[in-house]
C-alpha cells in the first residue's frame, strides 16, 4: 500500500486555548473523506505526537464539511503562558497533523 503525507490530500487549520489544541483536518476532494476516516484516528495522532501530547485526543466528524475535528488535551505544555516550548501555539499543530504519512490503495486519490 503506498504511503502519502496527508497534506497531498487534505487541508488544515488549528489554534489553541489554554492546553489545548484543536485541529482541524479537511478533505481537498469528497472522495478524499473515506480515506482520512480511516487513516486519521486519535491512536495514530497519539503515536505521531508521542508524549508531546500527554491526554485524550478526541475526533469529531464533520461530514457535511468533509472534515475532522481533533482536540487535543495538554497539548501545549501547560499553554503559552507556562511552557517553556520555543512555539507551544496550537497553530502550529496543524502543519505537524499535515506532515503525518497515511496509507492509501491504488486508485483511491487522484
Amino acid at each position: 500500500m503506498p504511503e502519502i503525507y496527508l497534506h497531498e490530500i487534505a487541508h488544515g487549520r488549528s489554534g489553541d486555548k489554554g492546553d489545548t489544541s484543536n485541529v482541524c483536518v479537511f478533505a481537498r476532494k469528497p472522495e478524499y473523506y473515506p480515506v482520512i476516516e480511516r487513516e486519521v484516528t486519535p491512536e495514530r495522532l497519539k503515536a505521531f505526537f508521542g508524549d508531546m501530547v500527554k491526554g485524550p485526543i478526541t475526533r469529531y466528524s464533520v461530514p457535511s464539511l468533509g472534515g475532522f475535528n481533533f482536540v487535543m488535551e495538554h497539548a501545549l505544555g501547560g499553554g503559552a503562558t507556562m511552557s517553556l516550548r520555543l512555539d507551544s501555539l496550537g497553530k502550529s499543530m496543524g502543519s505537524a497533523v499535515m506532515r503525518l504519512k497515511i496509507h492509501v490503495d491504488e486508485g483511491e486519490i487522484s
